[in-house]
């Protein structure tokens, strides 16, 4: 289950395409028996959450919060965490390499959905398992990897 909240008006952005997209990386993830809360926001709210959470004070594209609680119960499902994604970030950064602000929204959701499940991209050995999910990821919708030259 995917769990969608826009905040931005007027943001061109297309939320059912959005969330079925999700749903298809949680299925491909093998994590189709979870939830994930996908929020998209505007800077200055990112700007806020980033201050708060990791003391630095300026917009980012997205952040994630995984819950690392007690599992469910057998009927119920496991909430994997929160997904929040700043729109206008995500417009600027899709311009900087000639995309779609829905195909970067794309590829911050998996940047993001990766976090939830305790993937990093600090050390260089993280980040290059990151970076082979991220693209398997991205085949598996048919994205286009943005970065490949």
């Amino acid at each position: 289950m995917i769990y969608y909240r826009n905040d931005v008006r007027r943001s061109g952005v297309q939320g059912r395409a959005l969330v079925a997209t999700a749903g298809r990386l949680m299925r491909t993830l093998g994590r189709d028996d979870s939830a994930v809360s996908l929020s998209l926001i505007d800077d200055a709210a990112m700007r806020a959450l980033n201050r708060e959470y990791r003391g630095k004070d300026a917009p980012t594209d997205v952040l994630s919060f995984p819950l690392d609680g007690p599992k469910p119960a057998p009927s119920r499902e496991a909430l994997l965490g929160d997904v929040v994604i700043s729109v206008e970030t995500a417009r600027r950064q899709a311009a900087g390499y000639d995309g779609t602000l829905q195909r970067e929204l794309y590829r911050l959701l998996i940047h993001g959905l990766l976090h939830l499940l305790g993937h990093d991209h600090v050390r260089a050995d993280e980040r290059r398992v990151m970076e082979r999910e991220e693209r398997r990821l991205a085949a598996a919708i048919g994205l286009p990897w943005p970065y490949e030259r």
